[in-house]
């Protein structure tokens, strides 16, 4: 390489519109916020905004989680003893 080589970096930015807004939490929910974020390197917005999207906008779930068809007929402890090689 030349010594007139140029180096350069590109960066593509990406804007998210946010609105600003106000909570109201009681002392000890915003020392115990304020400590989680110092803990984590984040700021207080950042987790608010995580724990709103994993709470509140969670997608429901669909569709049935489990299909269950009358009694058991083994328990859980029998299953080990039922699969167990001879």
């Amino acid at each position: 390489m030349s010594p007139r080589s140029l180096t350069y970096v590109t960066h593509t930015a990406r804007l998210t519109y946010m609105e600003k807004t106000q909570v109201y939490l009681r002392k000890e929910e915003l020392d115990a916020l304020r400590k989680a974020a110092a803990r984590s390197g984040r700021s207080v917005a950042a987790l608010v905004r995580d724990a709103v999207r994993k709470v509140v906008l969670k997608p429901r779930a669909e569709g049935p989680v489990a299909i269950w068809d009358g009694e058991p007929r083994r328990t859980s402890v029998e299953h080990d003893s039922v699969h167990d090689e001879p």
